[in-house]
């Protein structure tokens, strides 16, 4: 599938468009998996659970796995691998390390790292499920089949967070200031601080 590398707006053929705009997203979701390989080792150094640390650690292994399918992808396309930055993507990693850094070790940072990692995965998911349409409108069905068994291991990972959230995130077996201290400011919590 060599394309041509025109803008997405200005090319009047709708499947020379669909093409780039494939290829626009694959290049994206690409950049993106390649930026969880250095994320996902931040999320488990601060996490605390276990079962978070094991599920992240399982996930680290999985992204490096999607990279190379990815890889795989662009060779069946003939085209060599690029990388180009997801401004959405940098958003949602700018806020989980946000998260990590204003939070104390514990389960408040756990659960923030929960809730950034399903943020990712949801977005994982939406890129993956219309990747697989591209491909599957564009009739590239060894492309559809490897972007489905991606599209399938993110589905199945944001379910396992979901159940790592319920099982692991036990507010009554915290120490009562670590509780009420969602947030650092001062070595205060902006919670407290807002209460008085």
């Amino acid at each position: 599938m060599k394309l041509n590398k025109s803008a997405i707006t200005t090319v009047p053929d709708a499947e020379a468009g669909l093409t780039n705009l494939f290829m626009d997203e694959l290049e994206k979701i690409y950049w993106t998996e390649k930026v969880l390989t250095k994320v996902i080792p931040k999320m488990i150094k601060n996490a605390t659970a276990p079962q978070l640390i094991k599920g992240l650690s399982n996930r680290l292994e999985k992204t490096n796995e999607q990279i190379i399918r990815l890889e795989e992808v662009f060779t069946i396309l003939g085209e060599s691998p690029v990388a180009v930055k997801c401004h959405a993507m940098e958003g949602l990693i700018m806020e989980a390390e946000g998260l990590i850094e204003q939070t104390y070790e514990g389960t408040v940072r756990d659960a923030c790292i929960i809730a950034s990692d399903q943020k990712i995965e949801h977005y994982k998911i939406a890129a993956y499920s219309t990747l697989y349409s591209f491909a599957t409108i564009l009739r590239e069905d060894d492309t559809a089949d490897l972007l489905l068994q991606t599209l399938d291991e993110d589905t199945a990972a944001g379910v396992q967070l979901s159940q790592i959230a319920e099982s692991s995130i036990n507010l009554e077996n915290e120490e009562d200031e670590e509780t009420n201290s969602l947030f650092k400011l001062n070595g205060r919590s902006s919670l407290q601080n807002s209460f008085h």
